[in-house]
């Protein structure tokens, strides 16, 4: 793993205040395209449907239905556009520029209705944020960093890559890494098979509380990317249990830099600690398993079904180029 000066190449900083007026922007530019993604696919366990996929230029929906045809709508964060692709060949794209709020979703609608397909009827309000705008009624410009967002994209790429080499090593279910746009944050969650105790907590900004209920119907351990808030200004990478068993918050996790935040009931990992230690993917990685271990211990999971392999007795593992022949 790249270490040193290198690592902080490629885990770049993104101090929030120097990019946060970009990120309100992006943030509900994102929920503008995750909500289509939600009105218009079935409903999958803990709102699965709804997410971003992280790509290698930025993130997209995937394939959504539209009646006999599909659509897909994805961010492209190195050439800076939206990209519209359609099952019947079409293919349409708006410029990512410093722009309302409004003047985005109104694009969006217009650039769909272009390349017929109808309105998704979405409901244009923004969640999980201390202050919902309407989309519509969001008019003032904010400003579109280019090199900010290119930073942005990068982390995603290279958090993806330590989120999946993660979630290689659990054999139960398992969430792959996505992209909550509620939240603005990339995370993924491992379960351990039982259904959760009743939701009792509270919700987040703006969100019913029936969204908390089906995301917490089963005993999971998750793990995230988030990218901070006005009243949290830095980058951070979180784990928590639902629920928290006993003795969690007084349990040792690694590394040194990471610790238990009370008022929030998990731990943070700070993203410039990680991305200034001598091997920032391992230091992540260090993270992600030491958590879930306090945490699947203390819950009493069953680890050996949940995380060793099945023997078998061939002579030798074929290549994984030869997996299937």
């Amino acid at each position: 793993m790249p270490s040193g000066d290198r690592g902080r190449e490629l885990w770049p900083p993104l101090p929030y205040v120097d990019w946060k007026d970009t990120l309100y922007a992006v943030h509900r530019w994102t929920q503008v395209v995750g909500k289509m993604r939600l009105a218009l696919t079935p409903l999958v366990n803990h709102w699965w449907n709804s997410t971003l996929v992280v790509t290698p230029r930025g993130l997209t929906t995937l394939m959504i239905p539209s009646g006999d045809d599909a659509f897909q709508i994805d961010f492209d964060f190195v050439d800076h556009e939206l990209v519209v692709v359609t099952s019947r060949g079409g293919r349409s794209a708006i410029p990512l520029l410093p722009m309302s709020v409004a003047q985005f979703y109104r694009q969006v609608l217009e650039l769909l209705a272009r390349l017929g397909v109808p309105d998704p009827g979405i409901l244009p309000v923004p969640v999980e944020v201390a202050t919902a705008i309407p989309f519509m009624d969001d008019l003032e410009v904010r400003p579109y960093d280019r090199e900010k967002v290119r930073r942005f994209q990068d982390v995603l790429i290279r958090t993806q890559f330590v989120f999946d080499r993660f979630r290689a090593d659990f054999l139960g279910k398992a969430s792959p890494p996505q992209f909550f746009w509620g939240g603005f944050d990339l995370a993924s969650a491992r379960f351990s098979g039982r259904r959760g105790p009743a939701y009792a907590g509270g919700s987040a900004p703006n969100v019913h509380i029936h969204v908390m209920h089906e995301a917490y119907s089963h005993e999971l351990i998750a793990a995230g990317f988030w990218l901070g808030s006005d009243d949290t200004p830095r980058p951070e990478f979180y784990s928590y249990a639902m629920p928290a068993p006993p003795g969690l918050a007084e349990a040792t996790i690694g590394p040194e830099s990471a610790g238990w935040v009370a008022a929030r009931g998990e731990f943070i990992l700070p993203y410039d600690a990680m991305r200034t230690a001598a091997d920032p993917a391992a230091t992540l990685l260090t993270f992600l398993q030491s958590t879930y271990d306090v945490a699947a211990d203390l819950g009493a999971w069953d680890r050996p079904l949940l995380e060793e392999r099945p023997r078998c007795d061939c002579v030798r593992l074929p290549s994984s180029s030869h997996a299937d022949g």
